[in-house]
């Protein structure tokens, strides 16, 4: 007994058995139960023993002090900023976008937002979001100890984080994630952390109505993010990949508008937005006081842009911001937008014009098929589409042949009044059918429903020298040749009901010698929601305006 009492001292708390309670039961152990006893008591000295070797062993100890400089809360003067600053400084930070299995096995340095993250046993995978593009990142208790492990863990959805890791491939392929490769992360710092409880999770907001249908069918219905919702928190709505796409293309537009047109010849220019008058007519402009005189927002910049050319500029564009008051309630209107304007002279006839824009929006088509695979690829995944289908000669119909497809059609239209909604997207179905194309021009548009600028044409004044242009059955451009001549347009301006004297250095630029000129305008965000198939013009303004919408 003494010999097992003896042993029983060299253990302290839960596992130590204490002498005197075997000493005050009054009752001899068995040989048997001695034995019994001799063995647990070993094992458990054995068990302590490789705790405590684990515990002197620094490399692989999770609660060892050489992992506290590996993650935490970077702020001005905490030992976690001092500690990012030394681990990040000379590191260049790798777009998600760049993570490709060319480069598994190097060294990397991330940032991003926490999408979401999941723990299975002692490893969790944290998933990375940067600019649309998402990773696997793997956290691994064992790499990097407990402490880090927890304070991953708890991070909250959205939260800015910045990691150093390792490309690896994983064991089988990914489907959560756009990149096919994951990062074994050694480091992990928070430089911003997001609210726990966010008006909408990115994460609903970026499925598409396939995910949110099935999801109701399994009997598990995810959130639907609903339009008001996304774009009263437009911050958190632009987080979404097909978001992050979508004005990437937007941007990719704008350079392939401007590098087409250079390459022509133009000039960029940028006209005012404040004027005394209307630039189109009518009743459909944000009036305002100007130091106590009555002023307006440019509807357009079209005659600035025509006065340029009277300035012997003779080929101009701009892209700028458009102003209308139209309280248009639909899908494609907006009361403030991007104009892609251009102005040109004429040698001859305003076709010239149409050959212009019949080379140069199939550029920009073909530039964004080439140039932007992997946003296409991200707009397609929420909000499918097909490649707008469009021929190498762009075709051109006159108002009257298109009048005249509808009626063959069984539509009601007048052959001198506007094409409404309605006879647009039925025209293009038409034309889809007949000339295998989503792309086309419609001219010689009535003369009663263009602007007071518009020459007539010389045969007949019921007409004009104009045209518009549709995708998918939408109107986007709409163009002509303007009036140079000073007593015509003063005459075409007082019968579109416009007073005369609020124009007059407009009208005063022709009378000092004019060429024959003619140009078109189109909006940015109506190409991008047409050549994406999109159902609402907001998607493709990135802080909409329309007759209720003022904010953010």
């Amino acid at each position: 007994m003494s010999s097992s009492n003896d042993s029983c001292q060299k253990f302290t708390g839960e596992e130590m058995v204490e002498p005197e309670v075997l000493e005050e039961s009054g009752e001899k152990m068995s040989k048997k139960a001695a034995k019994k006893r001799a063995a647990t008591l070993k094992k458990r000295l054995y068990r302590k023993k490789e705790r405590e070797e684990a515990t002197s062993s620094s490399s692989s100890l999770p609660e060892d002090e050489s992992f506290s400089s590996n993650y935490g809360d970077v702020t001005p003067k905490s030992a976690a900023g001092r500690s990012w600053r030394e681990a990040v400084e000379g590191k260049e930070l790798t777009d998600v976008s760049y993570l490709v299995e060319e480069i598994v096995g190097s060294e990397v340095s991330l940032r991003g937002r926490v999408h979401n993250h999941r723990l299975v046993a002692k490893i969790l995978f944290v998933i990375l979001r940067e600019s649309g593009f998402t990773v696997q990142c793997v956290v691994e208790e064992a790499r990097v100890g407990t402490s880090m492990l927890n304070f991953v863990k708890q991070l909250s959805h959205e939260s800015v984080v910045e990691l150093i890791g390792l490309v690896s491939l994983p064991k089988k392929p990914l489907t959560a994630t756009s990149q096919q490769v994951e990062i074994h992360v050694t480091k992990m710092y928070c430089l911003s952390r997001s609210l726990l409880n966010l008006p909408l999770a990115v994460v609903d907001a970026a499925r598409s109505e396939a995910d949110i249908e099935k999801s109701v069918k399994d009997g598990k219905p995810a959130a639907r993010v609903l339009q008001d919702t996304r774009l009263n928190n437009r911050p958190l709505d632009l987080r979404t990949p097909a978001n992050q796409a979508l004005f990437r293309i937007q941007c990719h537009v704008q350079i392939a508008f401007r590098e087409f047109l250079l390459s022509k010849g133009f000039l960029e220019i940028h006209t005012p937005k404040l004027m005394a008058g209307s630039s189109e007519g009518g009743s459909a402009v944000f009036r305002l006081d100007y130091k106590g005189q009555p002023a307006c927002l440019a509807q357009s910049p079209q005659l600035h842009k025509q006065m340029a050319i009277c300035g012997d500029m003779r080929r101009v564009f701009e892209v700028g911001p458009v102003f209308r008051a139209e309280d248009s309630f639909t899908h494609r209107h907006l009361c403030e937008f991007v104009g892609l304007d251009v102005e040109m002279e004429i040698r001859m006839h305003y076709s010239e014009i149409m050959d212009l824009v019949g080379d140069l929006f199939p550029f920009i088509f073909t530039k964004i098929e080439e140039r932007c695979p992997k946003e296409l690829e991200s707009v397609r995944r929420q909000y499918p589409f097909h490649s707008l289908k469009f021929l190498p000669q762009t075709l051109r119909l006159t108002f009257a042949e298109g009048i005249q497809m509808l009626k063959e059609a069984g539509e009601e239209v007048d052959p001198l009044g506007d094409l409404n909604t309605e006879s647009e997207k039925k025209l293009g179905q038409l034309v889809l059918e007949k000339y295998k194309t989503e792309f086309y021009m419609l001219h010689r548009y009535p003369s009663a429903v263009r602007p007071f600028y518009t020459m007539p044409c010389e045969d007949d004044s019921n007409y004009s020298n104009s045209f518009d242009v549709f995708i998918r059955g939408e109107e986007i451009i709409s163009g002509a040749q303007r009036i140079h001549d000073p007593e015509l347009l003063e005459k075409r301006a007082r019968e579109c009901g416009i007073d005369v004297k609020t124009i007059s250095t407009y009208i005063d630029a022709f009378r000092y010698g004019a060429p024959p000129h003619g140009g078109f305008g189109a909006g940015l965000e109506r190409v991008v929601m047409l050549l994406c198939a999109l159902n609402n013009i907001r998607k493709t303004s990135l802080f909409p305006r329309d007759p209720k919408r003022l904010a953010p």
